[in-house]
């Protein structure tokens, strides 16, 4: 099985600052309690492996739960459908406001996330000899990464759909033939049902076609230290956090065979560093504490550990649907 690494740097202020995070993350939580005090189902049984449920904590008095067996997490209650695509929709047209930190980044986060992103997804197809698939992509309007799919040369025609409506509505409700290829950038950390959005995907992709997945995974260096602490676990974008292999596992039960799977981040130990500035009483043990003080070079070599041994906190997954 194939794993990439990557030698791309940039720092957190490009992408999502910490600092910046906060007012996003206050308005999230708001939303989020909002949206759960209007009645909500327990989550017992993790999605996917079926495994009971253990309890976790709390993110701003939103509790979550946790898979014993494989370290993953996720939200403990769960509205009805609807509700939980209203907040989503909610929650994208406030991440794409002037009163988001992302409208700031814009360009910064077009260069470091999805134009590398773009460029994973053609290279793997260029090795897997598919030549301009139809695409679907699975997303939350408004979607940044939706022009970068159209401008692309790569694509004989790109379809979007909202992750509710994949999740639920019949294959017909998808226009033929099928699509060759299908991304979901962080959709399973949002889902509701992550089993039934990846059904409705891989029904709409045809045999020996590509499913391309990225997720923040709970098996990762930054989650495992600061758990509860990370800020970066904020509902409902991060209503799962698969570790890696409850990912896996998720994937080949809905009969996906994986191709790439790679944890390429490269900024586990930075975040880690700007919760601690933030938060300068974190529970930290000495050899954590150690390496945020180490030089330039000891921590870009953990760094790269973490990602060639696929312990950094993001995951980059290449799939086929069997033909």
């Amino acid at each position: 099985m194939r794993s990439v690494q990557t030698q791309s740097l940039f720092t957190l202020s490009a992408v999502k600052p910490l600092d910046g995070l906060l007012r996003y993350r206050a308005f999230c939580v708001a939303a989020t309690s909002r949206v759960l005090q209007g009645g909500t189902q327990r989550l017992t049984h993790a999605p996917g492996s079926g495994d009971p449920l253990a309890q976790y904590g709390d993110v701003e008095q939103i509790r979550y739960l946790r898979n014993p067996r494989d370290g993953s997490v996720f939200l403990a209650d769960r509205p009805t459908p609807a509700a939980w695509k209203a907040l989503l929709s909610e929650v994208s047209r406030y991440r794409h406001s002037p009163e988001a930190f992302h409208a700031d980044l814009s360009q910064s986060r077009l260069d470091h996330v999805y134009a590398p992103k773009l460029e994973w997804i053609e290279d793997a197809l260029r090795l897997q000899e598919i030549h301009r698939p139809s695409i679907l992509e699975a997303m939350v309007a408004p979607s940044n990464f939706t022009t970068f799919l159209e401008e692309s040369r790569s694509f004989a025609e790109v379809l979007v759909m909202d992750e509710m409506e994949l999740a639920s509505k019949p294959e017909n409700a998808l226009p033929t033939p099928r699509v060759g290829a299908a991304v979901l950038l962080e959709s399973l950390d949002r889902a509701l049902d992550p089993a039934a959005l990846l059904q409705g995907v891989v029904s709409r992709v045809e045999s020996g076609g590509l499913i391309f997945v990225t997720a923040l995974v709970s098996s990762g260096f930054d989650f495992q230290v600061l758990g509860l602490h990370n800020r970066y676990l904020t509902p409902p974008d991060r209503a799962n956090c698969f570790s890696l292999s409850g990912l896996l596992a998720l994937l080949r039960q809905s009969g996906l065979a994986p191709l790439e799977v790679s944890t390429p981040g490269v900024l586990d130990v930075e975040i880690i560093r700007a919760h601690l500035h933030h938060e300068p009483s974190l529970p930290l043990s000495e050899f954590e504490r150690q390496l945020l003080t180490a030089d330039e070079q000891t921590q870009e070599a953990f760094q790269t550990f973490l990602q060639q041994q696929g312990l950094s906190s993001f995951a980059r997954i290449v799939t086929r649907k069997p033909s």
